[in-house]
């Protein structure tokens, strides 16, 4: 089977006539006059009109935009969605100190999210300090065991996570 290059035009049964207007590895996106923008499967029937051959990668728009976003989440400094546990939403962290002045409350919520923000920048310094090309592997290793002892040190907020991947996790082997 040949694939068909970005402006072929074809007729489709339910759609009519229409333009090609890009290709993936298991698409076309065809413009029909009639029905708009509809991606077909390669191999779905329709009639070819006129055939354009031109060096068509079957790679899409869509498809490196996917993987840029999977580097970028992989790389990035940018931290993806995590969830609070339902039963913080709306809710309130109170300090309160011993000498009677005033209680500071922080909403649960905007707490929550500096805990994943330092969680965030500890993966970034963790990616960094494992990709760097000036440490020796020795040095890469002592930096990973404080970055571990981090992790355990804010265990404490696991309680605050609704799924236990999003939660920290310090030394496996001590208990």
């Amino acid at each position: 089977m040949k694939i068909l290059g970005i402006g072929s035009r074809i007729e489709h049964k339910d759609y009519g006539k229409g333009v090609v207007t890009n290709v993936s590895s298991n698409y076309y996106w065809v413009t029909f006059m009639e029905k708009g923008l509809e991606t077909i499967a390669i191999d779905s029937e329709f009639d070819i009109i006129e055939a354009l051959q031109s060096d068509v990668d079957t790679v899409s728009f869509f498809d490196i935009e996917t993987s840029l976003t999977k580097i970028l989440r992989k790389w990035g400094d940018t931290h993806e969605k995590v969830a609070l546990a339902d039963k913080w939403r709306g809710g309130k962290l109170i300090l309160e100190p011993n000498d009677g002045l005033a209680n500071k409350e922080i909403p649960i919520d905007t707490f929550f999210h500096k805990i994943v923000m330092v969680r965030d920048r500890i993966r970034v310094m963790e990616q960094k300090i494992n990709s760097s090309k000036n440490m020796d592997d020795q040095e890469k290793v002592d930096l990973q065991q404080y970055i571990t002892r981090i992790y355990g040190s804010l265990t404490s907020f696991n309680v605050l996570f609704k799924n236990k991947s999003d939660q920290f996790v310090g030394d496996r082997s001590k208990g």
